[in-house]
């Protein structure tokens, strides 16, 4: 058996031996390539085991004693570690404030795209070399100044964390305590795993409605464009259950029902128990009307 999978220009065949890759389906991925004037290039083209990995797009797959691993693969680790320094580097005499919201970008970006995979030791290492540049740009910028001078001046306890480089600001949070402008941290970032879908789970039949919505309640709530979703419901439901009327809260917990109505559809969020009836019952729902601007 032979699978494919592909992003872009980039792509992976897998195959049940190395053999079967070399003999039979390296030769047709050539020609197939030669007919378009294109060729593949020799330094990524690669037949391994699976126990050996490889890396595509930025991450590493393989297997650990049997069980299948997705990581940041290293060149990847590599490569925004040195962007991150090329940007400290170049900036020697900024103030931090604008050093920070440079670096900001940079960081959340690849923790975004890397916080589905194994990244925990990944997010530490990063943490690490960046504290570790950091802490090299302010010494060179007071040659002269201890290290406790240094600390109090740079770093600053937020939360739970020491150790944070944050500028403080004049604006004050609701619990009185000072804002800072301060740097993200991957160690911040909750890894998310994808749930597997199931098997036989078909979305155009009417028998899995049920997982579906609520497979696309969790998704939309581990996202920030989702999550802005869910707010705009809730207000515009004014946190009532359509159904039952009654407040929808952490511990009822809720899920977003689609509302179709002729060719239009609408999302409404209920409590968990009122979805199933009115999915059960076919219950009309009124759509809940915007809110004015």
């Amino acid at each position: 058996m032979v699978n494919y999978v592909r992003f872009a220009d980039d792509f992976i065949i897998t195959g049940e031996n190395g053999e079967l890759l070399q003999e039979q389906v390296l030769p047709i991925v050539r020609d197939f390539m030669a007919e378009r004037e294109l060729q593949l290039s020799e330094e990524k083209t690669v037949i391994t085991h699976i126990d050996e990995g490889f890396d595509f797009l930025g991450c590493n797959i393989r297997k650990y004693k049997g069980k299948l691993l997705i990581k940041p693969s290293k060149k990847n680790l590599k490569g925004i570690l040195d962007k991150i320094r090329s940007a400290v580097k170049e900036n020697p005499t900024v103030k931090q404030e604008w050093l920070i919201r440079k670096l900001n970008p940079m960081i959340r970006g690849w923790v975004n795209y890397q916080r589905f995979n194994v990244s925990a030791k990944a997010f530490e290492n990063l943490d690490y070399q960046i504290f570790q540049c950091l802490w090299a740009w302010c010494k060179r910028r007071h040659p002269k100044k201890s290290k406790t001078w240094i600390t109090k001046k740079y770093f600053h306890r937020i939360g739970n964390r020491c150790w944070t480089f944050s500028v403080p600001t004049k604006q004050k949070m609701q619990n009185g305590e000072t804002l800072y402008v301060r740097l993200v941290y991957a160690t911040d970032t909750d890894i998310i795993r994808f749930i597997r879908i199931r098997n036989h789970a078909n979305p155009f039949d009417e028998a899995d409605a049920a997982y579906f919505e609520k497979r696309d309640t969790e998704k939309m709530r581990n996202s920030l464009k989702g999550r802005k979703i869910l707010t705009k419901i809730f207000r515009q439901q004014k946190g009532l259950c359509p159904h039952c009327g009654k407040k929808i809260t952490v511990e009822t917990s809720f899920q977003v029902l689609d509302i179709k109505q002729g060719r239009s559809a609408s999302k409404q969020m209920l409590h968990p128990e009122c979805c199933r009836k009115v999915r059960k019952n076919e219950v009309f729902l009124e759509p809940v009307p915007e809110r004015e601007s």
